[in-house]
């Protein structure tokens, strides 16, 4: 489930440095593709019209993944761990679709999902000139950031006033571009089809990031615009046959963040500081909800979806330090900037801001090492884990907030995202106070424990009593889970905040001077880094040229590779797995959890072609935030759907290899064959072979 231990040789990670990326390396900018590589390796020239059909076929989801337009009458296919929280969102203890799984046979049958904004790439802008000239030279960093931001902000709010469109400025190179995103917003998204969660996770958590694989990791939505389903000018077309091996293919989605450029220092505060304290709360609270969920069915229904985030992300940190704390790996990334500094060092003249640049960032970095852990706890809410929390959050920012101008507010509260920051405080989401208050109860103990019994703002926040009836009492006495009173304090601004001495706002209140505190120091200390970057990425630039990448950004990027399968442990894997693959593991596994198939696919035993792809892996440069990506042909034809990586890609978010490392796809003739032979969905068929209704 790619929501994101190998050797790995020096040349291969010191590319993050150099200009010579090997083989299919890259998370490339649309603006910038990497055409000359593509055809000297592959023999396909990557035209202008091709990379316009396929972006504006492609789409992104706002909790956290990608997904494509397949027909033209707004059918939009992403993963079913994608679509997920939506699926969850419209299920309750009486029709679990997540469990059931869901078929709309008819158009009036599909169900408007609560929350889920969708959006459309459609232009994208360098103003990098314009930001920069902002920010006066020699200015202090609270200065410079406070400038960057207003003059960010005042891009956002000018583009989606003369244009309507979601407009974000995007910082890349860690400060060395930065572009402006416009994109068409879609809220009106209605569930088609969800298959099972058994078959579209098979394996469950012992098989993620394995491989050979058998999910049918799918899900299928509509974009509705003014009541009628949405006619996208380009969407993509399903091939007849699917990806084969050998066969280049693209993938066109919106990887999350990697941290390919950062510098010794800063890498070294992930492996020492920032993956362990991750890896001990995930490891921590996932035992907290195995034991809850396994109380009652309807516990494990609630508690399912944070759950599996939770162990899908705890397996990502565990490889994340497996390649940290690899030496062989370290080195390499020790002799990659020793060999860029050196290059550097040739022409001091030219480089010395590049040069001073290392210097400034590992002295900001020894105070974010310090302030790391007040900043995670109180700023990011690892101590007050609770959607209530949350919302109690939100109001109080956004009252005092919205009375500031619009370049001085924190970012989140810009004008340019108020419509989706709207649509997320409006959610008509389930919350369920009894898993509420085990969360907030859990993260509050780990809050205490992390800053002692007798520091001031735990004792302010417990208010005397034990993290677990404080948890109880807020949880059961807060309004902010009522949308009429979210709605009716939000829009009554910091009067009727203040007035309303809500007991979760009141908590937020105490914590909010100090949260404050340590973010603008963060930010601060941040934008010093971002300077410092920006000098490295100008000295790269005039070294390489554009053959980099940027780090990802949750913004639309393209791979390339192909269909290659590798060698593990002296045994070749080949590239796809089959039907025939999925029903022996399942024998072999006495069809128990989370081996087991859902009754209506035991049933169609007889009636698959057992030699039907099911899941293949490709050498595509992936990144959680990939997650329903389409995978696509020369043709622009959609051949598969992205769903994970193999344990061997889980270093990605420091370097790429491709001779072990794949992506993961589930096959688009495994898609049509399981609609198709499993469950009846002859119309979904026909309208994604035919590309509408």
């Amino acid at each position: 489930m790619l929501r994101f231990p190998r050797l790995l040789l020096p040349a291969v990670l010191a590319a993050t440095l150099t200009s010579a990326l090997p083989a299919d390396e890259g998370m490339w900018l649309l603006t910038a593709p990497p055409r000359a590589q593509i055809k000297e390796r592959y023999g396909f020239e990557v035209t202008d019209p091709w990379l316009e059909h396929i972006r504006l076929s492609s789409m992104r989801f706002n909790v956290g993944g990608s997904g494509s337009f397949v027909s033209a009458d707004g059918l939009v296919i992403t993963n079913h761990h994608v679509g997920f929280d939506a699926i969850q969102k419209l299920s309750t203890e009486q029709r679990n679709l997540v469990r059931d799984g869901f078929h709309a046979k008819a158009a009036g049958d599909e169900m408007k999902c609560v929350d889920l904004e969708l959006n459309m790439l459609v232009s994208i802008e360098d103003v990098t000139a314009r930001v920069n000239a902002a920010v006066p030279e020699k200015a202090e960093a609270d200065a410079s950031n406070l400038a960057r931001r207003k003059v960010m902000a005042e891009i956002e709010k000018e583009s989606l006033e003369k244009t309507g469109f979601r407009s974000d400025v995007v910082t890349l190179y860690q400060g060395g571009a930065y572009h402006l995103y416009r994109y068409k917003r879609f809220t009106d998204v209605r569930l088609v089809f969800a298959p099972e969660q058994t078959i579209a996770a098979f394996g469950g958590d012992p098989d993620n990031f394995e491989y050979p694989r058998y999910c049918l990791d799918f899900s299928l939505f509509r974009v509705y615009e003014d009541g009628k389903p949405y006619k996208p000018q380009h969407f993509l077309k399903w091939s007849k046959d699917g990806a084969a091996d050998g066969e280049l293919t693209f993938v066109f989605g919106n990887p999350g963040n990697t941290s390919r450029l950062l510098t010794l220092p800063e890498l070294d505060f992930v492996r020492r500081l920032s993956v362990p304290m991750q890896k001990a709360t995930l490891k921590a609270r996932e035992s907290l909800l195995i034991s809850w969920s396994a109380r009652s069915a309807e516990n494990a229904r609630r508690a399912k979806d944070v759950l599996l985030g939770i162990q899908n992300g705890r397996k990502v940190r565990d490889g994340n330090a497996a390649a940290l704390y690899d030496p062989v790996f370290w080195q390499a990334k020790v002799k990659g900037e020793s060999d860029f500094r050196s290059r550097l060092a040739q022409s001091p003249e030219k480089f010395g801001d590049a040069l001073a640049a290392f210097d400034k960032i590992a002295e900001a970095q020894k105070r974010v090492n310090e302030i790391f852990p007040r900043f995670r706890m109180i700023e990011q809410g690892v101590g007050f884990a609770s959607d209530s929390f949350g919302y109690a959050r939100l109001l109080l920012r956004a009252a005092e907030e919205r009375a500031k101008p619009n370049g001085e507010r924190l970012r989140e509260y810009g004008d340019a995202g108020k419509a989706s920051f709207e649509q997320r405080l409006f959610s008509e989401q389930p919350i369920h106070e009894d898993l509420e208050i085990v969360l907030l109860s859990d993260s509050l103990q780990y809050f205490a424990e992390q800053f002692g019994p007798d520091d001031a703002l735990v004792l302010k926040v417990l208010d005397g009593k034990s993290p677990r009836n404080r948890a109880a009492e807020l949880i059961n006495t807060t309004k902010v889970r009522d949308l009429a009173v979210r709605k009716q304090l939000y829009e009554g601004g910091q009067a009727a905040v203040d007035a309303a001495k809500d007991p979760l706002i009141e908590v937020a209140r105490i914590l909010d001077p100090e949260a404050r505190s340590v973010r603008k120091e963060w930010e601060s200390l941040s934008e010093t880094k971002k300077q410092a970057q920006g000098a490295l990425a100008r000295a790269r630039f005039a070294l390489e040229g554009a053959s980099n990448y940027p780090d990802a950004t949750f913004t639309l990027r393209l791979s390339y590779g192909a269909v290659k399968g590798y060698e593990e442990n002296g045994q070749q894997i080949p590239p796809f797995s089959t039907y025939a693959g999925l029903y022996e593991r399942n024998t072999k596994q006495n069809n128990r959890e989370p081996f087991d198939l859902p009754t209506i696919w035991q049933k169609a035993k007889t009636k698959v072609n057992m030699k039907t792809p099911f899941n293949l892996v490709t050498t595509h440069d992936i990144i959680g935030g990939n997650s329903g990506s389409p995978l696509v042909n020369r043709a622009g034809e959609f051949v598969g759907i992205i769903f994970d990586g193999n344990l061997q890609s889980l270093s990605g978010d420091y370097a790429y290899d491709d001779r072990q490392g794949r992506a993961l796809s589930v096959h688009s003739s495994g898609i049509i064959e399981a609609l198709d032979k499993v469950y009846g969905a002859t119309a979904i068929v026909a309208e994604l072979r035919n590309g509408k209704r």
